[in-house]
């Protein structure tokens, strides 16, 4: 019991059939810290960017909102026009930032994962509103993990605040001395590079929390022995399954073959094992077809389907035995058989003539020369 029990353990990799299944069902691995990372650092920088572009047009704004006529603040129509106008240089500003951290946010999930579309995902499970399930993944391994990153990130975050504030407090000071216009834009620079420094610091977590997305999920995808085998036999078929399978096929091939031997114009035998069954059309063909061949049952079956539709026979064992091995059927003969077969075919159609009254006898039946490379040793009795 104790030996069924350990090869119960989910010790194996994930087969390549476990992870396409899984992703279908919407299980891939995700890393929150790498997508809110990615929108936070690229939002920072196009701050930086776009900063001087929306200061512009908010600037605008002010002074267009505050430089009102007397006469139009009691007219709802201009009221309504220019806050149509002020609303539409606010868009004009904002545009472009919103724009980069949209991409920003697309972008995240190729980081680790890819993009995913999954119905199976978005569907509800009651198991997700078992208490017990609840309790149980509040304290697992993951939830544990969780609470480490929240720490991690206040304790990185807030380290790097410390510091920036550190560096910068004797030019914050200073900002008290200088004229209004020159304090403000060195407060926002100030700002700027100071959000653009606390986002940066979430990289170091995104750069933990990465491995560790994808060993849990590989490891939450882990298979034992047996569930290696199950797939195996469902992706391949059971052993008996597939041999009957093959059965069938076997059948319904040689059933197929058997219907075209009533076309062929000569059948070859060697009378004690083999049958091949020829055609050949010298308008819509460059050589002769090989339609139908079988050994022991199969070539007894060829001839007499052969006899019963007048198809010539004719013996030789050892053409017989090389159109057996070396041609496949459906296929055009060797081209080492050409002669060979090609006395045939003309020694039956000069007997067809003879039968017929038409010609006169063949002398005798063809030499029928076998390369070398082609011939087949009889079977051993």
């Amino acid at each position: 019991m104790a030996e069924e029990d350990s090869s119960q353990e989910k010790t194996e990799e994930p087969t390549p059939r476990r992870l396409e299944k899984s992703r279908e069902e919407g299980q891939v691995p995700r890393s929150k810290e790498l997508a809110t990372t990615m929108v936070l650092v690229i939002g920072a920088l196009g701050l930086l960017a776009f900063g001087p572009w929306m200061a512009d047009h908010i600037n605008n704004i002010a002074l267009f909102s505050f430089n009102l006529e007397r006469e139009a603040l009691f007219d709802t129509r201009v009221m309504s026009n220019h806050l149509g106008a002020a609303m539409w240089e606010a868009t004009l500003a904002l545009m472009p930032w919103l724009i980069l951290v949209l991409i920003a946010a697309f972008a995240g999930p190729l980081g680790v994962g890819g993009w995913l579309f999954s119905a199976k995902a978005i569907t509800p499970k009651l198991d997700r509103l078992n208490p017990l399930s609840g309790l149980k993944r509040m304290f697992s391994m993951n939830s544990l993990v969780e609470l480490f990153k929240a720490w991690a990130k206040v304790l990185v975050v807030g380290a790097v605040a410390v510091l920036v504030l550190w560096f910068s407090f004797d030019y914050v000071l200073g900002i008290k001395y200088e004229p209004t216009e020159l304090a403000i834009m060195h407060t926002i620079d100030i700002i700027i590079w100071s959000v653009i420094f606390l986002c940066l610091s979430t990289v170091v977590i995104a750069i933990a929390d990465v491995p560790w997305q994808i060993y849990s999920h590989t490891k939450k995808l882990r298979m034992s022995m047996q569930e290696i085998k199950d797939e195996y036999k469902e992706t391949e078929g059971k052993p008996e399954v597939k041999s009957k399978i093959r059965q069938l096929q076997r059948e319904v091939a040689q059933r197929r073959m058997m219907a075209d031997v009533p076309d062929a114009d000569v059948v070859i035998t060697n009378p004690t094992h083999y049958s091949v069954a020829l055609k050949y059309s010298a308008e819509s063909m460059q050589a002769p077809i090989l339609v139908a061949k079988g050994s022991d049952r199969v070539a007894l079956k060829i001839r007499e389907i052969a006899k019963e539709h007048n198809v010539a026979q004719m013996q030789a064992p050892p053409l017989a035995r090389a159109l057996f091995t070396h041609a496949k059927v459906g296929e055009e003969i060797p081209e080492g058989l050409y002669v060979a077969v090609a006395q045939v075919l003309a020694y039956i159609f000069q007997m067809d003539q003879f039968v017929k009254g038409q010609g006169p006898k063949p002398e005798r039946k063809p030499d029928m020369p076998i390369p070398r490379d082609l011939r087949v040793d009889p079977d051993p009795q």
